[in-house]
């Protein structure tokens, strides 16, 4: 099939993998064969490889209100019941976006606590609490970044669940595990989500309830970091589990595997697949099972609010005390040293969680 008539391909293909990642819904409207091209696997090879692959960071954060009716210039505020969507950041270039409003639900904001993960050029958004009827949800949408559109997906099954760890594989799969039910009660169950196939898999059970957990993949397994049982309610345990894809069982409990009993919620995987997390006013790093401090927090990030990390780079979003702005700061593990990411009022809202990924 031509592309463009009386124009080589290649010369096409040349200017397709240039284009800015906001700007794939429009060239994949233009007709059935730009949309079948830029969708293919190997289109997003070549893009990447060319060094035009955009690295983005996309985060469920709150809503700012807007400076109205008197209020000091620079002054922030914070909506009274905070209203959540999808913001998405291009560290490279610092520049900050957002994402369309998800149709599914009332006023186009997301479920408070909902989970994401990104598969690919889609993000999978999944549970959470209904934003009108706080009830527990168990919906999946997703957003493709080529066309632009959010898709309704399979309903997570089973029972509620809530405050559970979601992490994928990058490629195909989205992880979920642990969390509790309606009655509080923490859970044990996993399962994953074949985005392709629009399905869900039930994985064994864990060995122990895991409410509040932190869900990352590292060297090619899905690991459960902290939480805690029904009986502790919130005192968070130091152990981890790992589940093994290939044998399809857990391994055994790493008993130590946090270095004090804390909220494993920054806990990260590095390009060196390391595990890095935030603690006690420092960026830690945990190596030949220990861990050691690799650089201290810039001060207006002291209460983290999450970290996402690509290419030998950290990025903390947080603020200096609760409630206040959250602002980004980019740590370049090569050095060690930090960078501010400049972040206009309509982005300082409360990030809920992020991820990264390439388009």
């Amino acid at each position: 099939m031509v592309l463009i008539s009386g124009l080589p391909d290649e010369v096409v293909y040349d200017c397709l993998i240039r284009v800015k990642y906001d700007q794939f819904p429009t060239i994949t409207s233009v007709c059935k064969g730009w949309k079948s091209e830029v969708e293919l696997p190997e289109f997003h090879r070549l893009r990447k490889n060319s060094g035009y692959g955009q690295k983005l960071v996309a985060m469920v954060q709150a809503c700012v209100a807007s400076n109205q009716g008197g209020a000091a210039a620079g002054v922030f505020k914070c909506l009274q019941s905070p209203t959540y969507r999808f913001t998405v950041c291009e560290p490279d270039s610092g520049d900050w976006g957002e994402f369309p409003p998800i149709s599914v639900f009332p006023g186009g904001s997301l479920p408070m606590f909902c989970q994401f993960a990104a598969v690919g050029t889609d993000l999978v958004v999944v549970g959470g609490l209904d934003p009108v009827t706080w009830a527990s949800c168990k919906s999946v949408v997703v957003y493709n970044f080529m066309t632009g559109t959010w898709r309704r997906g399979a309903d997570m099954p089973g029972g509620s669940r809530i405050f559970f760890g979601c992490a994928s594989d990058s490629n195909r799969m989205v992880f979920v595990a642990g969390g509790h039910d309606d009655e509080k009660n923490a859970l044990r169950t996993a399962m994953a989500y074949d985005v392709a196939k629009d399905e869900w898999i039930l994985l064994p059970d864990m060995e122990r309830e895991r409410d509040e957990c932190k869900v990352i993949f590292q060297h090619d397994k899905l690991q459960v970091i902290g939480g805690y049982n029904t009986e502790m309610q919130g005192r968070f345990e130091r152990t981890a589990e790992t589940f093994n894809i290939s044998t399809w069982q857990w391994d055994c409990v790493q008993e130590d595997f946090l270095q004090i009993a804390m909220c494993p919620r920054t806990c990260v995987v590095g390009n060196d697949r390391s595990v890095y997390m935030c603690h006690d006013g420092n960026m830690i790093k945990q190596g030949f099972g220990m861990w050691q401090i690799v650089a201290e927090l810039p001060p207006q990030v002291r209460n983290p609010a999450s970290v996402t990390t690509w290419h030998n780079k950290l990025l903390v979003i947080g603020c200096l005390e609760f409630g206040g702005p959250h602002m980004a700061y980019m740590l370049n593990l090569e050095n060690n040293t930090w960078s501010k990411l400049e972040t206009s009022e309509k982005y300082s809202g409360h990030v809920q969680s992020s991820c990264y990924l390439e388009i």
